[in-house]
């Protein structure tokens, strides 16, 4: 019958957004359905309002996960950097961009609960006590809490809540396992594992690539999902290639062209 919103009778044309009797051109809307004038232009005005919210959740995000790196005393762009990479191995189980948003969001924001932890435990240098790591841990809850209320970023909170959680239940706060652990937490944990092991720590030099690719490997099934592992796998190339970047080794010939 090709298009929602023709009728049989005439060929006469019915808005399928307002319902209406479409007396002059028909506009059609997404290839699917038409519709009238009034609503093809208010559906333009709503995209372009969308696209602006969005790119102000994303300012906020990006500035917010910025704050926090400073306090940390991090060296480079480690959130954005993590949520860059995970999304790497996200394109891998979806192409939906508000599944790969959200990802990208909880995976940028994961320790913004870290906020709420005291610098004398988040700062320390040596290692932390068992009552401090009590503390410590909190921050996956802390974060849910600062994002779980915000509208459009519910699955991000999630992901924040998650993103300590071990494939074998043995993470925190909750202690799930498996499936129970959402899919995007599953491939930051992957990638933050990755991009803490080829970084510099105070009290080791950053390991090279292959090492890390090894422990990863080494605890799929345990620590990490193994669908996970298997799209870090996959995607080694690339992440090789982004990891050197960061580190500063790369080489523009390496990299392939810019975009």
């Amino acid at each position: 019958m090709g298009a929602r919103g023709m009728t049989a009778k005439d060929n006469e044309v019915i808005c399928g957004f307002c319902g209406a009797r479409i007396e002059g051109a028909a506009f059609a809307h997404d290839g699917q359905e038409y519709c009238c004038e009034g609503c093809f232009l208010k559906e333009k005005k709503f995209r372009a309002v969308q696209e602006e919210r969005d790119n102000a959740y994303l300012s906020l995000a990006e500035a917010l996960a910025t704050a926090l790196d400073v306090r940390e005393h991090e060296t480079g762009l480690h959130s954005k950097r993590v949520a860059c990479h995970t999304l790497v191995l996200a394109r891998r189980f979806t192409k939906d961009p508000e599944r790969l948003r959200q990802v990208y969001w909880g995976s940028l924001l994961h320790d913004i609960g870290k906020i709420g932890i005291p610098d004398a435990i988040l700062l320390k240098r040596g290692s932390l006590t068992d009552e401090e790591w009590v503390v410590m841990r909190t921050h996956p809850e802390k974060g849910h809490a600062i994002l779980a209320a915000v509208p459009l970023m519910q699955e991000a909170a999630e992901i924040i809540l998650c993103h300590e959680e071990r494939y074998d239940g043995t993470g925190y706060p909750r202690g799930l396992a498996g499936d129970a652990i959402p899919w995007g937490a599953r491939l930051f944990a992957v990638i933050d594992t990755l991009d803490a092991m080829t970084s510099d720590r105070p009290y080791r030099k950053a390991l090279a690539f292959d090492a890390a690719s090894d422990e990863i490997r080494r605890m799929a099934c345990s620590q990490f999902d193994p669908e996970a592992v298997a799209a870090f796998i996959a995607e080694e190339q690339t992440l090789r290639e982004m990891v050197a970047l960061k580190c500063g080794t790369a080489s523009l010939k390496g990299l392939g062209p810019a975009g």
